[in-house]
């Protein structure tokens, strides 16, 4: 089980992986490193309205947030590039719901 900060550089490492045009369009999101989620075994979550839905989002509406949970992760990979492969691409699945990809498409894109 590596720390959460040597976690938290994964998950950075993942997000600058992104096309830079990606990274551009990414807008009032906030990525964040949870031990575990409260009730459910996941490895990452999206909240929020993605980009396909927005209408008029304003300037005080709370940001959207991909939260990826660091223990599921770390539990289910066996080495340190197991565990950066599942990083990004618990990273990627989750900010391509920002952008308004279903987790069917992604499946198809090999990226469920």
């Amino acid at each position: 089980m590596v720390d959460t900060a040597h976690f938290e550089r994964l998950v950075a490492e993942a997000l600058d992986s992104l096309p830079p045009s990606l990274g551009e369009m990414m807008a009032n999101i906030a990525v964040v490193v949870q031990d575990n989620h409260p009730t459910e075994e996941l490895l990452g979550l999206y909240e929020g309205i993605p980009l396909t839905e927005r209408h008029d989002y304003g300037g005080l509406t709370m940001p959207d947030r991909v939260t990826v949970y660091r223990m599921p992760i770390c539990e289910i990979c066996d080495n340190e590039d197991e565990l950066r492969h599942e990083v990004t691409v618990t990273v990627v699945h989750e900010v391509a719901h920002h952008f308004g990809i279903d987790d069917e498409t992604l499946h198809q894109l090999g990226w469920g």
